[in-house]
């Protein structure tokens, strides 16, 4: 567990030291919803209508941008290798990395989407609800995001193929989130979101670890 930890920590520094690419993914979080509501204009029905279904999928596209580098980075310069010797199971070295991603990305976007949400005109009331919704979503972002970057890592054209596996696996995360952010009585929403955390939480650890061991050997 130990080593699991320091791990995360490794992550956590290594991201400080390249804050560019978490600054990039909330720049381009902000810009982009800043573009929605220059095009569609000022209207605030037509804006808080549509602002938690922009919001999920600006958050899932922002949130793919640095993944690039999550496990390509390391594996470049041989440090994915000395993970690998480190003691701990592949799926550990994945799943320490994707809880680095979502702390470094994840955390930060759904921090500013609540002042996102409110700039396209979603209802003050509404925008705890919203945040409800992007907890496990940005976890799933994570979980989806980092299996799509060890699946495609070390692959000839790797940065096009990675959109290409995530966007449709986060398909029914965004159907679920969008709706129940608006949603009188959200359960079946947040149950469903629920699950598919509860789905990709081993999964997608197992199947990342399986490539990178791959992508080692």
């Amino acid at each position: 567990m130990t080593h699991f930890f320091s791990l995360i920590r490794r992550e956590l520094i290594l991201a400080l030291r390249h804050a560019g690419d978490s600054v990039a993914s909330l720049l381009f979080f902000v810009i982009a919803a800043s573009l929605f509501a220059f095009a569609i204009g000022p209207s605030a029905n037509v804006l808080s209508g549509i602002a938690p279904g922009v919001v999920w999928v600006i958050a899932l596209l922002a949130a793919l941008l640095p993944l690039n580098r999550l496990f390509a980075a390391d594996f470049e310069d041989g440090s994915l290798d000395q993970l690998m010797l480190s003691g701990l199971p592949a799926s550990a070295v994945a799943l320490g990395k994707i809880v680095g991603h979502w702390l470094t990305t994840g955390l930060p976007l759904l921090v500013i989407a609540g002042p996102v949400a409110i700039m396209l005109r979603l209802d003050g009331g509404a925008v705890p609800q919203l945040l409800a919704t992007l907890l496990p979503g940005t976890m799933l972002l994570s979980l989806v995001g980092g299996m799509s970057a060890a699946v495609t890592l070390g692959a000839r054209g790797g940065t096009v193929l990675l959109p290409l596996i995530a966007l449709p696996l986060m398909i029914p995360a965004v159907i679920f989130g969008a709706a129940g952010a608006v949603a009188q009585s959200p359960f079946a929403e947040f149950a469903m979101l629920g699950g598919l955390l509860a789905l990709f939480l081993p999964i997608a650890p197992l199947a990342a670890g399986a490539a990178l061991r791959a992508s080692v050997s």
